[in-house]
């Protein structure tokens, strides 16, 4: 798919826009000014696979250890900045690669500017993000309620205030819980601007209601070449958000590297504990940058043609299975040696 082009944007070391892939993009659910609870987090997602990470700034106190954690991460940090404008500025001179700002909410023009100074003095981009639930009663009036066509509206109207300031080292993120809205104002806003887009489902839900949620609402509008940065909004732990993020990207051929698991939704033929052993082989290979399709299959009648398009897989009988290779069974092993084998072929595979 053609990606809808943007000018780049260099966030610590990593640079969004242009021709630069999407990066996937989390948020710390720890308290920031805890800094080993904070650090610990954001190590586990960075392993994880996670490319840029956010932290909430409150307070004094988190702002202050902005600085230890950055000396102590991988990733660039970002700080979220809400009401309180002394907050960004903190945030800023204490090491933050990036803030994030709703200018509707920070208060004045004249804090803006004070904001705006403090970015263009350490050369950082500000995330201007407008969300659903914070859209001015104004916009809601102009269109009966909470659209699309208002999230735009009023995302460009902070935009122009801050390039008015003579700023445009900027980033826009516009998001809504619901799909087909958030779907509609990335369609209306990617034309009219050239800044990098983060995206995201904001408030998507849980784990598992969150995680189809976001695969919805990012499949449509990142299959649309829209977007530059994405974030799985989840209500769980953050490393979740970056499994889905990978999955998303991967699966829209926007992302290459990683074992993709296929497996059959089982049926009577079933003999093996399939569903336990596919979220086993799914574990085992989860930090393997190797681009394979390793299919598991729970029936040894049909599994070898099913598994015909995966470079590996195996397929699950009484007490034995089979292990597979491009469609050809290549050995017959007890079950409680199928995991191994296949880890053993995962790594002599030769691309």
């Amino acid at each position: 798919m053609l990606r809808n082009q943007t000018h780049e944007v260099k966030i610590g070391d990593r640079i969004i826009g242009g021709e630069y892939p999407v990066l996937i993009q989390s948020m710390t659910n720890t308290r920031t000014d805890d800094v080993e609870a904070t650090v610990e987090q954001i190590l586990r997602l960075e392993e994880a696979g996670c490319e840029i990470i956010r932290c909430t700034v409150p307070d004094e106190g988190a702002a202050k250890a902005l600085d230890q954690i950055r000396s102590r991460i991988h990733i660039p940090l970002v700080a979220d900045i809400h009401f309180d404008y002394r907050m960004a500025i903190a945030a800023i001179e204490n090491g933050a690669d990036k803030i994030r700002i709703n200018p509707g909410n920070i208060g004045s023009r004249e804090r803006v500017q004070a904001v705006v100074d403090k970015a263009r003095e350490y050369n950082i981009p500000i995330r201007v993000g407008v969300n659903s639930g914070s859209l001015e009663k104004p916009l809601i009036q102009k269109y009966g309620k909470v659209t699309a066509q208002g999230l735009v509206e009023s995302a460009l109207d902070k935009v122009k205030m801050i390039e008015d300031m003579g700023y445009g080292n900027l980033v826009i993120s516009i998001k809504s819980s619901n799909v087909p809205m958030c779907a509609k104002a990335h369609e209306l806003l990617a034309p009219k601007t050239n800044h990098p887009l983060h995206v995201g489902i904001t408030e998507s839900g849980t784990v598992t209601s969150g995680s189809i949620k976001s695969s919805v609402g990012l499949g449509i509008i990142l299959y649309a070449g829209i977007g530059n940065t994405i974030r799985v909004s989840l209500t769980g732990d953050p490393v979740e958000e970056i499994k889905a993020a990978k999955m998303i990207l991967r699966d829209l051929g926007l992302r290459q590297g990683g074992v993709e698991v296929i497996s059959c939704p089982t049926c009577g033929r079933t003999k093996i504990d399939l569903i336990s052993l596919a979220n086993k082989v799914e574990t085992m290979v989860a930090g393997i940058e190797k681009p394979l399709k390793v299919a598991v299959m729970g029936c040894v009648v049909n599994g070898p043609g099913e598994a015909k398009e995966a470079d590996l897989g195996i397929a699950g009988g009484i007490g034995e299975g089979l292990l597979i290779r491009k469609g050809e069974i290549i050995r017959k092993l007890p079950e409680d040696q199928l995991l191994p084998a296949l880890m053993e072929e995962i790594k002599n595979y030769q691309l």
